[in-house]
């Protein structure tokens, strides 16, 4: 049995050329891939039959990449890998921003790709190295290493694995002031291929997906000069 068994993904790309080399790399690994044209077309595969990641071609006709992202964000935390022909950081920023965990630019290597994928995969699917002790921050919020899911005023609260990632680490320190590159080593790992702009994109996300009242930084306060340091 191949790594791959058992393994979804789903590829949006509207050039059928490029989306069928995809293809044959996936399953070359193991994996079940399906393609699909548009993003429309990709969203209804998405609900249809859920994937354990995706594949998503920024620059689609008619429903962009970026609102295709937002829409699966809205019902799966599924590693998605945005492909994009842009490679300044503003479109790829706008891509992190959207909910991708990661990105590659065209031209690129099929090998880079199913790198990207299989680390991807690893980090979806591992708790390992996180530790089983729940992680509070004050009163409010509750993350649960082990299972992977955060809590705030009981409520669970839907972050990405990477944003997952950055949260759990940081919280686990809260003595801590992190920079960006310690959130690229320490909480994305050695193989994240990013930049440091991309953290400021994640920990966006995080302030606004925890954010209230009381807590209008998301539990993440900026430290100038230096980077970001967990808040109660």
């Amino acid at each position: 049995m191949r790594d791959g068994d058992g393994m979804r993904i789903l590829i949006v790309e509207d050039e059928r050329a490029i989306a069928e080399v995809e293809k044959a790399y996936v399953e070359r690994d193991g994996y079940y891939a399906e393609i699909a044209s548009d993003g429309l077309e990709g969203i209804g595969k998405f609900r249809e039959k859920p994937f354990d990641l995706v594949i998503l071609d920024l620059m689609l006709p008619g429903m962009s990449g970026l609102d295709v992202c937002r829409e699966i964000r809205r019902v799966s935390n599924a590693p998605i890998i945005m492909v994009t022909a842009k490679s300044g950081e503003d479109d790829i920023v706008a891509g992190l921003d959207a909910g991708a965990d990661d990105y590659v630019v065209k031209p690129f290597s099929p090998k880079i790709l199913m790198a990207r994928i299989r680390a991807n995969l690893r980090k979806s699917g591992s708790s390992e190295d996180s530790g089983s002790e729940l992680i509070r921050v004050g009163d409010a919020l509750v993350i649960d290493p082990q299972n992977l899911t955060v809590k705030k005023n009981g409520a669970e609260v839907s972050l990405t694995r990477n944003e997952f990632m950055i949260l759990s680490k940081m919280a686990a320190r809260p003595d801590k002031t992190w920079s960006r590159d310690d959130l690229i080593t320490y909480a994305l790992g050695y193989e994240y291929d990013g930049f440091e702009r991309s953290i400021d994109s994640y920990i966006k996300n995080i302030r606004k997906k925890l954010s209230d009242p009381e807590h209008e930084n998301g539990f993440i306060r900026t430290v100038h000069g230096f980077g970001y340091k967990i808040s109660e």
